[in-house]
């Protein structure tokens, strides 16, 4: 008993002290990815959007906080540089370092083709594409000066399927996989590591309203594998993995996370 106790001890914290900053924390897979951190060991640096975020971002540090875990909110729209610089800059300020960032923030308001309008086109790509690209960039030049780090965006299922009303977004989450792909390339030699998770449909704020069609929901969950969709907890675990040491020898890899969705016919 002695023995898988200490096993448990071990494998239940993959990142012990090490700084996690996640973008888009507050909610949805951003919240359970955070948690998921701090379960495993480590500090974070929770980005949010801001006034219309800030009660779920502050509840989800005090909930945090009595647990242990050290937590620095930073707020700001991911589209914008100053916002990047505002990430990396409460990091250093709170914890000196950045070991691991999560690029999550994203959007995915669905719309028509047809008449989509060149504005919504524009800010799903700002937020999405920009915005991953930027606060990678930030926390890479940190990491790059540190010796070395992982970066792991969460990018879609959409990257590899299309959407009717998702046009404007599956373009998006294609481009984060690619991004990914080539940091890996362009960030290997000082020693960082990039990767991407693409979950398949997950419960979450974002697709609520779609979901609450019953017929549709249930259609989804018959021809996906396990016979259910997926819930923010789901990605936390492979967003860990990707984070920790256990994937040392991982960089350009994604992780299709979908309960086997894209595989059926049915």
């Amino acid at each position: 008993m002695a023995g898988t106790s200490t096993t448990n001890q071990v494998t239940s914290r993959l990142l012990p002290d090490k700084v996690v900053v996640i973008t888009g924390a507050s909610q949805g897979i951003g919240r359970a990815v955070a948690i998921a951190c701090a379960e495993n060991g480590a500090r974070l640096v929770l980005h949010h959007l801001g006034e219309s975020t800030l009660s779920d971002a502050e509840s989800l540090k005090a909930d945090l906080e009595k647990k242990g875990t050290s937590v620095t909110l930073v707020y700001g729209d991911v589209s914008e540089p100053t916002t990047a610089a505002a990430i990396v800059d409460a990091a250093i300020s709170a914890y000196g370092r950045i070991d691991v960032l999560v690029s999550n923030a994203g959007i995915c308001p669905f719309h028509s083709f047809l008449d989509m309008p060149l504005d919504l086109w524009s800010r799903t790509h700002d937020v999405n594409l920009t915005g991953c690209f930027l606060v990678t960039q930030a926390c890479a030049n940190v990491m790059a000066k540190m010796g070395g780090g992982s970066i792991v965006a969460i990018s879609s299922i959409s990257a590899l399927l299309g959407g009717e009303f998702q046009t404007h977004y599956t373009p998006t989450k294609a481009g984060v996989k690619s991004l990914m792909e080539s940091c890996a390339i362009a960030l290997g030699k000082y020693g960082i590591r990039c990767n991407s998770v693409l979950p398949g449909t997950i419960r979450t704020a974002i697709n609520e309203e779609d979901l609450s069609n019953d017929a549709k929901r249930e259609g989804m969950e018959a021809r996906t594998p396990l016979k259910r969709l997926g819930k923010p907890e789901d990605i936390a675990g492979p967003v860990v993995f990707f984070a920790s040491d256990m994937s040392a020898y991982c960089t350009g890899a994604s992780l299709l996370v979908d309960g086997g969705a894209a595989i059926s016919l049915q």
